[in-house]
């Protein structure tokens, strides 16, 4: 495990990223003490389509068009705010 203090994990950042990719734990310190720890991502766990199939209902009225009185409060210009 390496240790580096922000402001050399800022100027070395592409070099810790590759030792993080190659599986080194990689820590950032602030003043000795350690505040963040730098890890590679598993490109396979980052997203699992299809993982929620079957769990979700999409009601039938869901693109139905939205009633007056909640829409104009989408388009409602703001009030200006008041000078003191």
């Amino acid at each position: 495990m390496s240790t580096y203090n922000v402001h050399a994990a800022k100027t070395q950042l592409s070099r810790l990223i590759e030792k993080a990719r190659a599986g080194e734990d990689v820590v950032i310190a602030r003043a000795g003490t350690p505040v963040a720890r730098l890890v590679a991502l598993d490109p396979k766990a980052l997203r699992q389509p299809g993982l929620l199939r079957g769990q979700i209902e999409i009601a039938d009225d869901f693109d139905a068009p939205l009633p007056a009185r909640l829409l104009a409060g989408f388009t409602a210009r703001p009030r200006r705010a008041r000078k003191r």
